[in-house]
């Protein structure tokens, strides 16, 4: 049989045909564009035989097998791949989600499940308002809306709240959109990180480190520092505090006020009124048994929503300083009495070398001189400070009243004597008794009074029994005791034994020197009582103080101080804020040049020259300055 001659064209034209469509099958696996097939259309001639065009049709269906074999690894592989990348995803430590354009979730991995406690087949389809409550699904919707409008990747950090048990969460999430091939965006991806943990542990760190820190400033203070909590326990201390107050751990939980030195009043004070609150210069005796001079500021502790936790009071020890002053011979203030000049110098010296003399005392000074301050200073500078400091206003009881408050009285020792009575006395056993105005008491009180002081022993009104007694009498007057000696008013016996030991207090005419410090004592004083902000007085007003008199001493330059800041309008006292009792008193009204003007009453004769004014003065440049008319400041710098 002759095989070319059977094949008639129309049989090799078929055949071609489809051998070109087997071609064109397989070509068009490869992706092979329209334009590359046309070009490879001689991949099968017409004018071949039909063996050729056999074994090409052969060729083509073992090539088309290979590219089906091919293909179904690459399917395999891929499905591997996904399969590999789905795990990955679900595997990740972070939550991984995928949205469409309408919020419907496509899908997400464990973790995300995990966070929200639903299974993926719960979530996949769902929306976030599905799952989760509104408010949240909306803060979440709202964040990819706003990265599908930026077409970029945006990142953002919330704490995230949840309703179910309330827990929170701190979330660092980046938004990315999707796109097809076509540039359409199809959704968003996102990935969220949970760094509750790391800022957590951030924050841990930081308040060990700050803890670390003020701990180690606690402790390297060289002030003792005393905290106390709402309760007025001793919540903490430092190693200086140890030292000058000797607390131990084992007080921590105690009440301030019965414990140590007794400054815990001063303590549960800034606690009570929210306010600081601060003591100059007071005495402690500390564990070695050794006074020293500290100065306490106590500050309440105020936590942020405005609530007082507690209170804080660092103590500062003065006594170098202080032991300085004292061999400069310059001391500001000592126990509560404020001066710099030269007489209240000698004055400290005196109250020193007194202070533990167990002998009587008598102060003499006029009225508002301090002279309760000098006697508080005998008492609280001595080894009687630990005892009661009683004090007794004589001239202000009647004789039958100051007797019995003197000595006490029995039930039924006079009419209205109902109960028994301690005096003043026995209440001062161990102590200090200061008789104040002791010029303006009876003979008989005199008298009684006399044996005290001389046999330490008194009886009550009304009783027999004597009672023996520790005290030691600081008295204070006014008036002349000599003058009243000499008419006969006063014991003169009580008056040489009373007047062992003798103070004498200048008047503030006298120490005008001191009169800056004094001024601004009274201004930070009363700047604190009535709130007030007052900086200070005016050149003009120190002018007019150093002219004044002063008759009323330092009381009244307290009450003139006092009123000033009452009515004051600025921060600066100034002269109109006078009363017009010092203005009056002025020897002249002052400007800034400080011009002298004479006393109307010597305008008729011819005015005084500073060398012959000292000279008539005696060189007591304070009665020269009056002579002349003109203040001493005022003669120094003419001087």
């Amino acid at each position: 049989m002759n095989l070319k001659k059977e094949i008639t064209p129309k049989v090799k034209k078929m055949v071609y045909r489809k051998i070109l469509l087997l071609n064109f099958c397989c070509l068009k696996r490869k992706n092979m564009s329209k334009t590359q097939i046309k070009a490879d259309q001689n991949v099968c001639d017409p004018v071949d035989s039909p063996v050729q065009v056999l074994l090409r049709l052969h060729e083509l269906q073992l090539r088309l097998v290979e590219l089906e074999m091919q293909n179904e690894e690459l399917r395999h592989t891929q499905a591997e791949n996904e399969a590999r990348l789905r795990t990955l995803v679900r595997t990740i430590p972070d939550l991984v989600w995928l949205k469409d354009v309408e919020g419907i979730y496509l899908a997400c991995n464990r973790m995300f499940e995990r966070f929200f406690g639903a299974k993926e087949e719960d979530i996949v389809g769902n929306t976030d308002y599905d799952f989760v409550d509104s408010e949240l699904a909306d803060f979440f919707c709202e964040h990819d809306r706003n990265a599908m409008a930026a077409g970029e990747p945006t990142s953002n950090e919330e704490w995230i709240t949840f309703t179910d048990n309330g827990q929170r969460a701190l979330l660092e999430t980046v938004k990315t959109p999707m796109y097809d091939s076509g540039g359409k965006l199809v959704g968003v991806l996102g990935v969220a990180r949970d760094i509750t943990g790391r800022m957590q542990a951030e924050e841990d760190r930081l308040k060990m480190a700050r803890e670390f820190q003020q701990t180690q400033l606690f402790q390297a203070v060289s002030d003792a520092i005393v905290m106390i909590d709402k309760e007025g326990c001793l919540a903490n201390f430092n190693v200086a505090a140890e030292k000058v107050c000797g607390y131990t751990l084992d007080m921590i939980g105690r009440k301030i006020t019965a414990i140590g030195p007794g400054f815990g009043d001063m303590l549960l004070e800034a606690l009570s009124c929210g306010f600081p609150r601060e003591i100059r210069r007071f005495e402690i005796r500390t564990p070695e048994g050794k006074n020293c001079i500290f100065s306490l500021r106590a500050t309440p502790v105020t936590e942020q929503d405005g609530t007082v936790s507690g209170a804080v009071a660092v103590i500062r020890d003065e006594t170098h300083l202080v032991d300085l002053e004292r061999s400069l011979k310059i001391r500001t203030r000592f126990h509560g009495i404020v001066g710099a000049s030269a007489s209240m110098q000698r004055v400290y010296s005196l109250i020193e070398s007194l202070a533990d003399v167990p002998t009587t005392a008598l102060i003499l000074g006029e009225s508002g001189t301090g002279k309760e301050l000098v006697a508080a200073a005998l008492h609280s500078s001595g080894k009687r400070s630990e005892g009661p400091f009683i004090k007794v206003n004589c001239s202000a009881l009647s004789e039958s009243l100051l007797e019995s408050e003197l000595f006490g009285h029995v039930r039924g020792a006079f009419t209205g004597a109902i109960a028994d009575k301690v005096g003043r006395f026995k209440k001062a056993d161990g102590g200090t008794l200061f008789l104040d105005e002791i010029g303006d008491i009876s003979s008989a009180v005199q008298m009684r009074l006399l044996r005290v002081l001389q046999e330490s022993e008194f009886e009550r009104v009304g009783e027999s029994s004597p009672i023996r007694v520790n005290v030691r009498i600081i008295a204070a007057t006014n008036m002349n005791l000599e003058e009243k000696v000499r008419q006969g008013m006063f014991r003169q016996d009580l008056y040489y034994r009373l007047n062992v030991i003798r103070l004498e207090l200048p008047p503030l005419r006298d120490r005008l020197d001191d009169l800056p410090l004094l001024v601004t004592h009274f201004i930070k004083r009363y700047n604190d009582k009535f709130d007030r902000e007052i900086l200070g007085v005016s050149e003009n007003v120190m002018e007019v103080f150093r002219a004044h008199d002063w008759p009323g001493n330092i009381r009244e330059l307290e009450h003139v101080i006092e009123r000033a800041i009452i009515l004051c309008t600025s921060n600066i006292i100034a002269v109109n804020d006078l009363p017009d009792s010092v203005l009056h008193d002025s020897r002249h009204v002052t400007t800034a040049t400080a011009t002298v003007t004479y006393p109307s009453s010597e305008t008729t004769r011819q005015p005084l020259t500073i060398a012959e004014a000292l000279v008539k003065a005696g060189g007591n440049k304070t009665r020269a300055a009056k002579l002349l008319g003109i203040s001493r400041w005022t003669l120094y710098r003419k001087l």
